[in-house]
């Protein structure tokens, strides 16, 4: 007679059977992946800080290579005016006090601030000509209320007095579709308002040059042309 199969002695030696080691086997391979997957979003998120990274830098340096490029226009011709206090440049941004342009509470111009205007139209033409970018020209005024019954409050005064020195600007020769006005009024000032010194530098137009917005000419070219020829 055949003798019985001993099934102990049949059995893996570690003491797991066949559909034991698979099912093991199976839970190694679903570790593996997910670790594989964890690696793999780790790799995409470190790809996609890094590209991020790269243009923040980009950034940073078109801002800067923008700022030197508009000192040294004016570093030469405006010399004078810059030595004087007429006109401050920081951060790529031109300042000029507002007692320098205007009489306290008015938009019209003095005739020095006009033909510091003026001065400062050439060198701000021979920039933007080499640059495909704009002038945003910013009025600032103190916090005291306006007194006279000409304009509303601070925003209308200091509109008044960016779009005067755009309107200076354009009439001498740079370009009406590369400049534009911004009130900003009693908000954003560089010094306090308990004292008169401080009121005087918040009453200010600011000039900085800015990336052009994309126009609207540029974008309807760029559209499918299935979307224009109807």
């Amino acid at each position: 007679m055949d003798e019985p199969l001993d099934l102990e002695h049949d059995a893996p030696a570690d003491g797991l059977s066949a559909p034991a080691w698979a099912a093991f086997g199976d839970l190694m391979a679903g570790v593996l992946g997910a670790f594989v997957l964890v690696l793999a979003a780790a790799l995409v998120g470190q790809l996609d800080l890094a590209h991020q990274l790269q243009a923040e830098v980009a950034q940073r340096e078109a801002e800067q290579a923008r700022r030197e490029a508009l000192e040294q226009a004016l570093a030469g011709p405006l010399a004078e005016s810059l030595k004087a206090g007429l006109i401050t440049l920081a951060e790529g941004r031109i300042g000029i006090s507002g007692a320098v342009l205007f009489a306290t509470g008015s938009a019209e111009l003095h005739g020095d601030g006009r033909a510091l205007l003026k001065r400062l139209a050439g060198p701000l033409r021979s920039y933007l000509a080499q640059r495909d970018e704009a002038l945003m020209v910013s009025g600032f005024t103190d916090d005291r209320a306006v007194v006279t019954g000409q304009f509303a409050d601070n925003w209308e005064l200091s509109a008044q007095r960016a779009l005067t020195v755009m309107r200076v600007l354009t009439a001498e020769g740079l370009p009406p579709d590369a400049v534009f006005a911004a009130a900003f009024g009693p908000q954003q000032p560089v010094a306090s308002n308990d004292d008169a010194a401080g009121r005087a530098l918040n009453r200010r137009v600011e000039i900085a040059p800015t990336p052009r917005p994309q126009r609207a000419g540029a974008a309807a070219a760029s559209a499918p042309a299935s979307a224009t020829a109807r």
